[in-house]
């Protein structure tokens, strides 16, 4: 594994009552359900064990700013925006520690019609795997409860 995969670390953290944008907060209590104080409004596609949290990394968010589009942290709906790691390298299986919190990604997530204002001219689509492999949110099952905060420190395990 190269060095820039193995150390990055919580940028934020967001959470909302259902649908988007979630909104930031300091520190998290994550359950084998995902964020204490998080939901989703339609659990045939969003929640459930494999999909408890979702992560999206800042330095897409970045990148996507510099293409005009207007999406900021939490405003796509991830739970947990990370920085420092080798995004388009993360793919199913791979378990990463923030704090005592362990996490193992297990798809990258759909994009969905709900996300169209963070996108110029409503291209949701840009964080799509299919479309663009290595720009999509990605989901992960919860293997170890426990508390994260913002600047906690992001291994891959």
């Amino acid at each position: 594994m190269s060095s820039s995969l193995e150390k990055g670390s919580l940028f934020a953290i967001n959470v909302s009552e259902g649908g988007v944008p979630k909104r930031s907060q300091q520190s998290a209590v994550i359950g084998r359900n995902g964020l204490v104080g998080d939901r989703q409004q339609d659990l045939r596609y969003h929640g459930g064990p494999d999909r408890a949290v979702v992560l999206y990394s800042l330095e897409r968010i970045q990148a996507l700013q510099s293409e005009g589009h207007p999406i900021t942290p939490g405003s796509i709906g991830e739970n947990l925006t990370v920085s420092g790691l080798d995004w388009g390298a993360l793919r199913p299986g791979v378990r990463l520690g923030i704090n005592d919190v362990v996490l193992e990604i297990t798809k990258p997530a759909d994009p969905c019609r709900k996300l169209t204002s963070s996108f110029s001219d409503g291209q949701f689509g840009r964080v799509s795997e299919k479309s663009h492999p290595g720009w999509s949110r990605l989901c992960a099952k919860v293997v170890q409860e426990g508390t994260v905060k913002v600047n906690d420190g992001v291994v891959v395990l």
